[in-house]
């Protein structure tokens, strides 16, 4: 027989403060994202964040939940993203993961997203049969470094063996991309690099209608689900990382005058945009980045920015060595679009979902 347990922001307190959630073969959710998930601004007291599965008192299986909220016609229209989903294999025959989503659906009556899912987890959503993909974005990912040594086990399992090699050629070949860059210049125009966001850039941020405001943000910011350090083998899903940090960036034009804000996401190499804001164009932002990529020896950026990539595709110093396409998906329940206005667009930035947090 399978059972169900639905946490709030209360029990699910509870359940870490106890360290109850350490008693598994496996965890459902790690302290830090907990936090996170209590923290989160746009979820109420009563809305269900973890939902555990247990078969004949062994855990099974959980389905994590990430409350949000649209803004229509000054009214909140609430939804949830699955932000996790998993089953033993040891229990995988039992139609839990069915089970767990129909729970999900209940809790939220049916208004559900997901992005960033595996292809294991996309197959399952299809036959489902209650999701539409929806509101794709086109992205792109540029290199600058080579990172053989991480990339090519990862792919060829077989070749891990071959890792003081590859390292040995990235460490060759990055030398030669140094030098291809020359000497590193600072942007002779002001800018500024902050661990949160202040209140000059809350009030740029007003004027462009962001689905989240500074404050939300800034909870995110002091809350990660990624921490560094060792990664927790008994958590499948993005726990720790090497290198993990948020950049809040303001940049300024000749005269001063604030243009653009964003947030940069580094992890362990890879640069990713959450947020951008900007008007007069991106000219000082482009240079900005530019600089801030060659000074961290950043490996790639992902940007769904397509204002800023067209720039970057124009931009004759830019670093890169390699780019190619990408794309984000996103699912919405059948009803979750029913319920909302004929022709909406939810106009998601990089950092919209849960997508900011790992």
């Amino acid at each position: 027989m399978i059972e169900l347990k639905t946490y709030n922001r209360e029990q699910l307190q509870e359940f870490i403060s106890s360290g109850d959630f350490l008693k598994y073969d496996f965890l459902p959710i790690t302290r830090h994202r907990a936090e996170s998930h209590i923290k989160n601004p746009k979820a109420s007291d009563e809305q269900t964040l973890l939902i555990l599965a247990f078969c004949e008192g062994k855990l099974a299986g959980y389905v994590g939940c990430f409350p949000d909220s649209f803004i229509i016609d000054g009214k909140e229209f609430s939804y949830a993203w699955l932000s996790t989903l998993y089953v033993s294999s040891e229990f995988r025959k039992k139609r839990i993961p069915k089970k767990l989503l129909k729970k999900v659906f209940e809790e939220y009556e049916d208004r559900i997203a997901i992005t960033e899912f595996t292809k294991e987890a996309e197959a399952l959503y299809t036959i489902m049969g209650v999701f539409e993909d929806v509101f794709p974005k086109d992205g792109k990912r540029y290199y600058f470094r080579t990172d053989a040594a991480k990339m090519i086990p990862e792919k060829k399992p077989g070749t891990k063996i071959l890792t003081p090699l590859f390292q040995i050629t990235d460490t060759a070949a990055n030398s030669l991309i140094a030098l291809k860059n020359g000497p590193l210049k600072k942007p002779d125009f002001k800018f500024e690099i902050l661990d949160h966001i202040d209140t000059e850039s809350s009030e740029f941020m007003s004027k462009f209608g962001s689905r989240r405001t500074a404050d939300e943000i800034n909870v995110f910011i002091k809350n990660p689900w990624v921490l560094e350090g060792k990664k927790e083998q008994k958590y499948l899903f993005s726990s720790y990382a090497d290198a993990f940090k948020y950049f809040w960036v303001k940049v300024y034009d000749d005269n001063n005058v604030l243009t653009s804000c964003s947030l940069l996401l580094l992890r362990d190499g890879y640069l990713k945009i959450p947020y951008l804001f900007s008007e007069s164009g991106l000219d000082y932002f482009t240079d900005f980045l530019n600089y801030f990529i060659v000074k961290n020896k950043i490996k790639a950026l992902t940007s769904y920015q397509k204002e800023l990539n067209e720039k970057l595709n124009l931009y004759k110093n830019f670093p890169k060595i390699y780019q190619r396409d990408f794309k984000r998906e996103y699912l919405f329940h059948k009803q979750l679009l029913n319920d909302l206005p004929e022709g909406f667009d939810p106009k998601y930035q990089d950092g919209d979902g849960d997508c900011m947090m790992t």
